[in-house]
């Protein structure tokens, strides 16, 4: 396998992968950040249309919350940051469950987990290994595909991932909402979030938020932005050009060759057979 050592860009914490944009300390002093009962955490694996559901909820909460760059991004500093924001704070992250701030789960703080087919995930991820600076260089599809499985990637298996999210399930606290659905209904996902959440939001709202939160729309809107590292809901780069590449649901099939369907779907048959959350994953293999 040709992956080249770029070690000032990656390094490993609790046996998962992470770039140096997340600092081994801030990390580590994750443990002590003190959560409030109000904040909303947006969690996902990468490439899972984060950016998207943030667009949402920012739109259903306008103009009285914050919306953060992830907790795991930045150094030490980035916790004095959250600190001092005075609003409700929305709060995304990469993070397994496992990392999470303790303080989340005592609160029992709310928390969206957007879930995305993750043969669209490992396409989408190849593509954001290729072009952005921040991740090691990847030479080939097979090569990257054979990581992937083997959760040798930044924020580890998506596997393990999805699993550990499933474990922090207490009563009604998370909503796990499906990329899928999303992209075939966008008005009843937004109706489903605004319920989870308690916000009240009319049928001329939830038409207006949808507008404005279509793909093509976020998109067009990156094109004109300047980057901004604090306007940005994802861990790995500060470059919201980065963010938005197809938005498809099945392009995964433009890459993969039966082989390499087969040895995925023998994978997840197997990781995943006790999980309740996977089973609602509705997607062609």
């Amino acid at each position: 396998m040709s992956l080249q050592s770029e070690d000032n860009l990656i390094h490993t914490f609790n046996g998962i992968t992470f770039t140096t944009r997340s600092s081994p300390e801030l990390l580590k002093s994750l443990a002590t950040f003190e959560a409030r009962e109000d904040d909303i955490l947006l969690a996902s694996y990468p490439k899972s249309g984060t950016h998207w559901l943030a667009e949402i909820i920012m739109h259903l909460y306008a103009p009285s919350v914050a919306l953060t760059s992830p907790i795991e991004f930045g150094d030490l500093s980035k916790l004095d940051q959250l600190d001092r924001l005075s609003c409700k704070r929305i709060i995304p992250t990469h993070l397994d469950s496992n990392m999470l701030p303790p303080t989340f789960k005592n609160k029992q703080c709310k928390a969206i987990y957007i879930i995305r087919n993750p043969k669209d995930i490992a396409v989408s991820m190849y593509h954001y290994y290729r072009e952005n600076p921040n991740l090691p260089t990847i030479d080939t599809w097979p090569n990257f595909l054979e990581m992937f499985l083997k959760g040798n990637v930044v924020c580890g298996s998506w596997f393990d991932h999805i699993l550990s999210w499933e474990e922090y399930t207490s009563g009604k606290n998370v909503l796990f909402l499906f990329y899928e659905d999303m992209t075939k209904d966008l008005s009843k996902a937004v109706k489903k979030v605004s319920t989870f959440l308690g916000v009240n939001a009319s049928e001329n709202a939830i038409h207006d938020i949808c507008k404005k939160s279509s793909f093509s729309e976020m998109k067009s809107n990156t094109e004109k932005e300047n980057n901004d590292p604090n306007h940005t809901v994802c861990a790995l780069t500060s470059s919201r050009k980065l963010i938005f590449r197809k938005g498809t649901v099945g392009d995964w099939k433009n890459y993969f060759t039966p082989r390499q369907s087969r040895m995925f779907e023998e994978t997840f048959n197997k990781k995943m057979k006790c999980s309740e959350v996977a089973k609602h994953l509705v997607y062609e293999f």
